[in-house]
């Protein structure tokens, strides 16, 4: 789009950026002449948008990670059945899957860099909602207790 309609201004748009990173100006714009010329829109990707290689998406990677974090997220709960009497399993498993989810959600935000209260509220508010609508689905329909 705006790379055919008006290649000059893109060019000075990231000549501009090249200046604020610290580049003399006639550097920049000879810079960013011969990026635009190699690869004009994956130099505007990378230095204008942000966009490159480190951040694209890695599908096996992401579904291994996914995988694991249900497993580690299904052992807990499970390893609390086996230690807790059965005369009070429903409120430990409830209880301690919920602090599981503020733990996971303290530490998910925190690798992404957001706010780890926020986060580890989110993910607690939604997992006890979750529980709250799975109980009054299996009272309403007459689960088995």
């Amino acid at each position: 789009g705006e790379l055919l309609q008006d290649p000059a201004a893109e060019r000075r748009e990231l000549t501009a950026i090249y200046v604020t990173r610290g580049l003399q100006p006639e550097l920049a714009r000879q810079v960013a002449e011969q990026l635009m010329t190699h690869d004009a829109l994956g130099a505007h990707a990378r230095d204008e948008l942000g966009i490159s290689e480190t951040m694209s998406a890695r599908p096996v990677q992401a579904a291994l990670a996914s995988a694991a974090s249900f497993a580690v997220g299904a052992a807990l709960p499970l390893a609390v059945t086996a230690l807790v009497p059965s005369q009070s399993l429903i409120p430990s498993v409830a209880g301690t899957s919920l602090a599981f989810l503020a733990v996971l959600g303290f530490i998910s935000a925190r690798a992404g860099g957001a706010s780890v209260l926020t986060g580890a509220w989110r993910v607690t508010f939604w997992g006890a909602l979750a529980m709250a609508i799975t109980a009054a689905a299996g009272t309403l329909f007459g689960a088995v207790a």
